[in-house]
C-alpha cells in the first residue's frame, strides 16, 4: 500500500516516524494548501494527516485512497460525510494525551494563582536581592483548596482535571453542553450555574456548532472578577475579542490559553496585544506535546493502518 505521511513535523523532528514497515511511505515535512494535499494524495491507498484539509475538493482525484489516519485526536480537517460516502475509514487517536492536558491546565491555572511571573521577575531584577526582609508578597495570591473549580468537556480530559482539582481540595462542579453527560462523580449545573459559582473555569470540550463561542462577552460578564479562565480544548471555543475586552475591563482576573482562534496566534488578534503575563498567559498550542504523548501518538497511527490491513476497524469515527 501506499501511504501519505502529509505532515510530518507535526509531531517533532525528535520524535521518529517510521511506517516503512506498513508500506511504500513517502513523507512530506508540511501540507497546507488545497493545492497540496490533491497532488500528494493523488495515487495513496491511506493518508496520514492532522491539519491538511481532506474533503471533496482535495479528495475528488483521489480515487485509491481507503484510509485516512489522524494524527491526532481531532478531526476538523476531514469531511466525515463525504468519506463516509466514498468508503474512506476515517482513524484518530484516543486518549495519547490526556494526562499531559490535564497537567498543563494545572500549569497554567497555578502560574496566574500565584502570580509567578510576576516573583519570578522580581527575583531576577535584584529587587529580592536589594530588599532588607526574607520574603515577598506584594502581590496577593490565593490558594486552590476550598475553590470553586468548574468544567466545561467532562471527557477524559475533563475527568483527569477534576481529579486533580478535587485532590487540591476544590469543589468541582460541570456543564454538559449536550445534556447527555454520563459522569455521576460531581454536580451537573447549568451553565449560568457554572459561570456564577467557579472560581476557576477549564474547557475541555470538542468543537462543534454547540461549543463555538461557548465563552463570549455574555459568559464572561457571568463570571466571578476573582475567576481565571483556562482554554486547552479548541480557540474557537472562546470569543477571543470579548475576552480581550473582559481582561481589559477586569471582567474576569485572568486567562491561560493553549489555543486561540487562528494558530499561529495573528497578529490581528487582539489578545497579542496584551501584555501582562500575571493576568494572561499563552502557549503555543503545545499542552498535547510531550514527548511521550507524541510517542504514544505515532504509535497509535502505526496500530490503526495495521487494523485496517487485517481486515479489523480500530478508533474509526464515521463507522
Amino acid at each position: 500500500m501506499k501511504i501519505a505521511v502529509l505532515e510530518r513535523h507535526s509531531v517533532g523532528t525528535d520524535v521518529p516516524v517510521q511506517y516503512e514497515h506498513l508500506g511504500e511511505v513517502t513523507y512530506y515535512r508540511n501540507t497546507t494548501t488545497i493545492e497540496e494535499v490533491r497532488e500528494r494524495v493523488k495515487d495513496v491507498d491511506i493518508i496520514v494527516a492532522n491539519k491538511a484539509p481532506l474533503r471533496e475538493e482535495t479528495l475528488k482525484d483521489a480515487s485509491q485512497v481507503k484510509l485516512i489516519c489522524e494524527l491526532a485526536t481531532g478531526f476538523d480537517n476531514v469531511d466525515l460525510a463525504y468519506c463516509k460516502g466514498r468508503g474512506i475509514r476515517v482513524c484518530n487517536v484516543v486518549d495519547y494525551c490526556s494526562g499531559m492536558v490535564a497537567q498543563h491546565t494545572f500549569a497554567l491555572a497555578l502560574a496566574l494563582l500565584e502570580k509567578l511571573p510576576h516573583y519570578d521577575e522580581y527575583v531576577k531584577s535584584g529587587a529580592y536581592s536589594a530588599q532588607d526582609r526574607f520574603s515577598n508578597f506584594d502581590m496577593p495570591f490565593h490558594e486552590l483548596e476550598g475553590k470553586t473549580w468548574g468544567i466545561i468537556g467532562m471527557g477524559n480530559i475533563g475527568r483527569r482535571v477534576a481529579q486533580i482539582a478535587a485532590a487540591f481540595g476544590c469543589r468541582v462542579i460541570f456543564y454538559s453542553v449536550t445534556g447527555k453527560s454520563s459522569c455521576r462523580d460531581y454536580p451537573q449545573v447549568d451553565k449560568d450555574t457554572l459561570l456564577a459559582e467557579s472560581d476557576v473555569l477549564s474547557l475541555h470540550c470538542p468543537l462543534s456548532d454547540l461549543t463555538r463561542g461557548i465563552i463570549d462577552r455574555e459568559a464572561l460578564q457571568k463570571m466571578k472578577k476573582t475567576a481565571i479562565l483556562i482554554n486547552v480544548a479548541r480557540g474557537a471555543v472562546v470569543n477571543n475579542r470579548d475576552l480581550y475586552e473582559a481582561l481589559e475591563a477586569e471582567e474576569i482576573a485572568a486567562a491561560g490559553l493553549d489555543v486561540v482562534e487562528g494558530e499561529p496566534l495573528p497578529l490581528s488578534n487582539p489578545l497579542s496585544r496584551f501584555k501582562d503575563s500575571n493576568r494572561l498567559i499563552i502557549t503555543p498550542h503545545l499542552a498535547w506535546a510531550s514527548v511521550e504523548a507524541r510517542t504514544r501518538c505515532v504509535e497509535e497511527v502505526a496500530k490503526n493502518i495495521e487494523a485496517f490491513q487485517r481486515g479489523e476497524m480500530r478508533n474509526v469515527v464515521n463507522p
